[in-house]
């Protein structure tokens, strides 16, 4: 019977919301198309069609093993928490807490991605999100003239990001304190341009390059033993990501 779902040699941008949210997943577990399809025992050309086609419906029982194969649920699939807070599942079974040593923080500084910036302002510090890169071992974004995140420009001010593993309650955080400046050399300016990981999510025109050169850097990491709850949920067992118990002592 031929495949419903040809696959195409050359793969294209995953589309629509559920493609990438599982291309997003997948490719943060290092995980392949085809061997993230093997997993949840589908085809190939199948997991493609659902990550490139914005009208396709998978049925429940496919996004649940789908779902176990990235260790997430159905609903952050689906996007059905978009607009809620992070972190509020149950916490993990043995939870074990470690700082990171500075080098593990600039690693994960180095990914790039999302980040706040707190700004210090007359009547407190303001928190607010960037997107951001790391080129030359410092911190850098793009904002408009005026804009809160441009005030940061003259300050010290703190910059974080985190990780939230919702599945196994796990995670970490990355602290850098350090002094934000305005980048106004031409050449200077060229060179962020060039090296930029992804233009603002804000939109609209927002050339205005803010450095901040970091003078400390800590960070904490939360590990447990992935696949089961806390026995103050009440529920301590293999979690519904991970069926199987992987990791069970």
């Amino acid at each position: 019977m031929p495949d419903p779902f040809p696959l195409n040699v050359a793969e294209g941008s995953p589309t629509g919301d559920l493609g990438r949210r599982i291309a997003v997943r997948r490719t943060a577990l290092d995980l392949s198309r085809e061997e993230t399809a093997a997993q949840a025992g589908v085809a190939a050309s199948y997991l493609q069609y659902l990550e490139e086609f914005p009208g396709s419906a998978p049925g429940r029982g496919v996004l649940l093993r789908i779902a176990e194969v990235l260790h997430t649920t159905v609903t952050d699939l689906a996007g059905g928490d978009s607009d809620l807070t992070p972190g509020d599942g149950r916490a993990g079974s043995d939870p074990t807490f470690t700082e990171l040593t500075v080098q593990e923080c600039r690693e994960l500084l180095s990914t790039h991605g999302m980040g706040r910036v707190a700004i210090p302002t007359v009547s407190g510090p303001v928190i607010v999100p960037v997107n951001y890169s790391v080129v030359d071992g410092a911190i850098v974004y793009r904002t408009a003239p005026g804009a809160m995140p441009s005030r940061a420009a003259g300050c010290q001010v703190t910059f974080e990001i985190d990780r939230i593993d919702e599945a196994f309650a796990e995670g970490w955080s990355v602290l850098a304190l350090g002094r934000a400046r305005t980048v106004t050399d031409p050449d200077d300016v060229r060179r962020l341009t060039e090296h930029a990981f992804s233009t603002p999510w804000a939109g609209g025109p927002r050339e205005e390059w803010i450095r901040i050169d970091t003078l400390s850097l800590t960070g904490r990491r939360i590990t447990t033993r992935q696949g089961t709850l806390s026995d103050a949920s009440g529920t301590d067992g293999p979690s519904p990501a991970d069926p199987a118990g992987r990791n069970m002592e």
